[in-house]
């Protein structure tokens, strides 16, 4: 899914905060964060609004407990394909996102060119996942995988600079 590139206009210090905030604090009101600010309500919607439709806000979500919903398996598998023509690239990550365990795909420069992160319910869960629906897809060469043992970051976003 392509993103722009660079908001349709130059970034200032209250739209960072704001980005900022909205980023730790997704749950918090417009008048909460136009307090924030230092803005009233409706410029600081006005503004939010701004930034959703420039593509820089592209969605909010709540962070969910893998392990509470019953997903406490956490892999990386590094994918390697037959075939790097772009229709046999985009044919893998059509593949990949319609497999609701493979959380993030990545395209990477270099020997490996995926890298995908994938939860399971339990080990055996997860070698069945890996045998029926990853090392047999179309145009795939070779799977290695590696199993979290833990998280020590799991930082959402990107670094907002004032």
């Amino acid at each position: 899914m392509p993103y722009p590139a660079r908001p349709r206009r130059a970034l200032d210090a209250t739209d960072r905060l704001i980005l900022k905030t909205l980023q730790e604090q997704g749950r918090m009101t417009n008048v909460d964060l136009a307090a924030t600010a230092g803005l009233t309500a409706p410029p600081c919607l006005r503004r939010v609004r701004a930034l959703e439709e420039a593509g820089v806000i592209r969605g909010y979500h709540a962070d969910l407990s893998p392990e509470a919903l019953g997903w406490p398996i956490t892999v990386f598998a590094l994918v390697s394909l037959k075939s790097q023509a772009e229709p046999d690239l985009r044919a893998f990550e059509a593949h990949v996102a319609a497999l609701p365990e493979v959380r993030e795909c990545h395209m990477l420069n270099g020997e490996i060119d995926f890298l995908l992160k994938i939860v399971a319910r339990d080990l055996p869960g997860f070698q069945s996942f890996l045998t029926s629906k990853l090392t047999s897809a179309p145009n795939v060469a070779s799977v290695k995988t590696s199993l979290t043992i833990r998280t020590s970051k799991a930082a959402v976003g990107v670094p907002v600079e004032p």
